[in-house]
């Protein structure tokens, strides 16, 4: 099992490096909004003081994680309509390694576009306050987004009829970051908006690493985003899970 993720994760690796949409996707456009939102809108949010790089940088962060999704919705779908998990079973290669490499190669993927995303902050002048206990907890919340979001697309993938539906079907979560506190505080929304902002899942995730990278952490904004991250990698894996085995 161990092997056969190991060999799906090389060559889910592989098909990324060799993509240079996803490559964009997944890191240059991330850069591209965040150099846009800071240096274009920044001084036109109000964002109850200080400097606008310190508040944006943990939305950006959320944008980019969210990026790099439709590649994979697409790629998952794609070895399901072209016949390669029949070459896999022929070969014995477990069926759940499959979903795995999709999974840890998106987690993979998305690692590197934060680390991209932080090292540009930096250049831009964002100083964060936090603590080195903060700054594990703030990486791990992240983490543990992208592996739940990761198996929510790859069960979207397993579940569209083709790689055109499977790369939209990601769209909703692509545009949710836009619908949080990622760019402004959900109390500068119009009604409606601000209601959404405030009860969808990435608000609290977003505050919980803005609070932890800003030395204030919120303890109720931490474990509503570890309870929505644990909820949607359930819902993910047992959809993704029934989806593969109906149709393997």
């Amino acid at each position: 099992m161990n092997t056969d993720a190991a060999i799906m994760l090389r060559r889910n690796f592989k098909h990324t490096v060799r993509n240079p949409v996803t490559l964009f996707n997944a890191v240059f456009l991330p850069v591209l909004m965040m150099l846009m939102f800071v240096y274009v809108f920044g001084d036109a949010f109000s964002v109850g003081g200080g400097d606008y790089i310190n508040y944006a940088t943990p939305g950006m962060l959320m944008m980019t994680l969210a990026y790099g999704l439709s590649a994979t919705a697409v790629a998952v779908n794609s070895d399901m309509t072209k016949g390669i998990i029949n070459r896999f079973k022929v070969m014995d290669v477990s069926r759940g390694a499959v979903l795995t490499g999709h999974v840890v190669s998106t987690v993979v993927r998305t690692v590197a576009a934060l680390t991209v995303i932080l090292g540009v902050a930096f250049l831009m002048g964002f100083s964060p306050a936090a603590s080195f206990p903060q700054w594990l907890a703030a990486i791990g919340v992240l983490l543990l987004t992208s592996i739940a979001v990761s198996w929510l697309v790859v069960a979207m993938g397993l579940a569209a009829k083709t790689q055109e539906s499977a790369g939209f079907a990601s769209v909703p979560l692509i545009m949710l970051p836009f619908f949080s506190s990622a760019i402004v505080p959900a109390d500068k929304m119009g009604p409606g908006v601000r209601e959404f902002a405030e009860y969808q899942p990435f608000t609290p995730i977003i505050e919980s690493v803005r609070g932890l990278l800003n030395g204030t952490p919120s303890t109720g904004h931490t474990i509503a985003a570890i309870a929505w991250c644990v909820g949607i990698t359930v819902v993910g894996y047992v959809w993704a899970r029934r989806k593969f085995t109906k149709r393997a």
